[in-house]
């Protein structure tokens, strides 16, 4: 941990040396540091200071709308962007289920307009199964809005779409997009 300690300490010494040349100019005051590690402990010991200021260690912050905390998850983020997302996705349903669009077309709005809500900030954090499996029933769900049912030709009853068949409308899907 030493050596990598001393190799942030350098490079943030050079990136403030260098903004200063540059521009923007950083701001030592407002610099703030959090270590990410499955170990509770890890960094505890350890303060960032460059010859000139010492830098905050903080537990949690703000980035890309993701409140990210020095735990390696995403779920709490992607929970408030898929509750951004549903509302979005309610704005928009009478045009994903209108018989007058083409699938195309619904699937173009989706992925320009309910993606993006959904997507942002999703870089910050690893995507463990469960975050996987949320962002796929979501997905699922408005897929189904924008293909309706499916009249069965043998019971000639109408079903809804089975996640196989939605499968070969996503390519790619949201969880691809993410990784």
């Amino acid at each position: 941990m030493g050596g990598s300690v001393h190799t942030i300490k350098k490079n943030t010494e050079a990136l403030f040396v260098d903004s200063k040349e540059t521009g923007p100019e950083g701001n030592a005051d407002k610099t703030k540091h959090m270590v990410m590690s499955r170990d509770q402990n890890a960094g505890r010991s350890h303060s960032m200071k460059t010859d000139n200021s010492s830098f905050e260690r903080v537990e949690e912050f703000q980035h890309l709308g993701t409140a990210l905390t020095n735990q390696i998850s995403i779920q709490e983020g992607i929970k408030s962007r898929l509750k951004s997302g549903n509302a979005c996705y309610h704005s928009v349903q009478n045009i994903l289920s209108s018989s007058l669009l083409s699938k195309n077309l619904k699937i173009n709005t989706y992925r320009t307009i309910i993606w993006p809500v959904i997507l942002y900030g999703c870089e910050t954090g690893s995507l463990t199964l469960r975050v996987e499996r949320r962002l796929s029933v979501f997905e699922n769900l408005v897929l189904r809005r924008i293909f309706g049912p499916n009249r069965d030709e043998a019971t000639e009853e109408w079903r809804v779409l089975h996640n196989v068949e939605l499968d070969l409308y996503t390519s790619p899907n949201i969880v691809r997009v993410i990784k």
